[in-house]
């Protein structure tokens, strides 16, 4: 995919010119986690509660203002390539989620690789799932699943998780540009990347080499997966000038081929992570109408 700065969406466009192709590597890692964490204690977050998890996470819970009995449920995990990021770089998502939706949000504070391999991040919001159906003013069969990029794959991950254990299934797993596969990037020439924004195939192949660490990426990566059946719908959100475009739309294929019912929305000129960069944008906007659209009708 070679890609000019004309191709960007013009709500995109500006912010495309500055951006970076990657954000993390080896040497960059070690930096940007220094600088999060940084950012991370300046930053106020009142009336959200933190609940650690067995499993050595932790969870952040977001309450809507105005609270009911028997309210519905998202479990969200964030991004960052499975190797960078904290569950309150997305407090104020999280807060736009609860509000509109009247939901309780349950953000989960994964542990990351390659400090923490597989399975880690995925016991933690497995974990995070079992003390969303606990918690004091959540109806249990109104729980989905979501996340953004890596955390999107997490989502994915958790969803045939739950199918394999035979619990109750999320009535929607909502996948933003999701991370899902470990053989994206693995190839081609480096030339034809110059269009992606923050992420690219040198930051993928980090990102799952950290994550896989010692297990066999044929069980863990979900595109991967031979059967699909019985998880979890799925609504799957992705730019066209992502690195995960491509194995995106395979995915969703697959699933609507399994017979499982997969929403897509393709954003024309969208890098990854669009929305996060720039969510005043109007493209931004939509995008996240989008999604609460799809989770509104999960819930009814």
């Amino acid at each position: 995919m070679v890609v000019d700065h004309q191709e960007f969406h013009p709500d995109l466009a500006r912010a495309a010119r500055v951006l970076p192709r990657s954000v993390v590597g080896p040497r960059s890692l070690p930096i940007i986690r220094f600088v999060q964490g940084t950012l991370s204690r300046l930053q106020r977050s009142p009336g959200i509660e933190v609940r650690s998890l067995p499993s050595g996470g932790s969870a952040r819970i977001i309450r809507p203002e105005d609270a009911v009995a028997h309210a519905p449920v998202l479990v969200w995990m964030h991004g960052g390539g499975y190797v960078l990021g904290q569950a309150k770089q997305d407090d104020a998502l999280c807060r736009r989620f609860a509000r509109v939706l009247g939901a309780v949000i349950v953000s989960v504070d994964y542990r990351l690789a390659p400090d923490h391999p597989y399975p880690a991040a995925l016991d933690d919001c497995t974990d995070a799932v079992d003390l969303a159906r606990r918690l004091d003013g959540v109806d249990p069969d109104r729980l989905a699943i979501g996340g953004a990029s890596a955390g999107g794959g997490l989502a994915a991950q958790l969803a045939l998780r739950i199918r394999d254990r035979r619990e109750t299934p999320p009535v929607l797993q909502l996948l933003v540009y999701p991370m899902l596969d470990d053989r994206t990037g693995t190839d081609g020439p480096a030339a034809q990347e110059r269009g992606f924004r923050m992420w690219n195939s040198r930051s993928n192949r980090f990102g799952w080499s950290g994550y896989l660490g010692e297990a066999d990426p044929g069980q863990v990566a979900p595109a991967r997966q031979d059967d699909l059946t019985g998880v979890a719908d799925a609504w799957i959100g992705v730019g066209d000038l992502d690195l995960f475009h491509d194995e995106d739309l395979v995915y969703a294929d697959r699933l609507r081929a399994t017979g499982v019912p997969c929403a897509v929305e393709v954003i024309p000129g969208a890098f990854h992570g669009f929305d996060l960069v720039d969510p005043a944008a109007p493209v931004s906007r939509e995008f996240f109408r989008s999604q609460v659209a799809a989770l509104r009708a999960a819930f009814a």
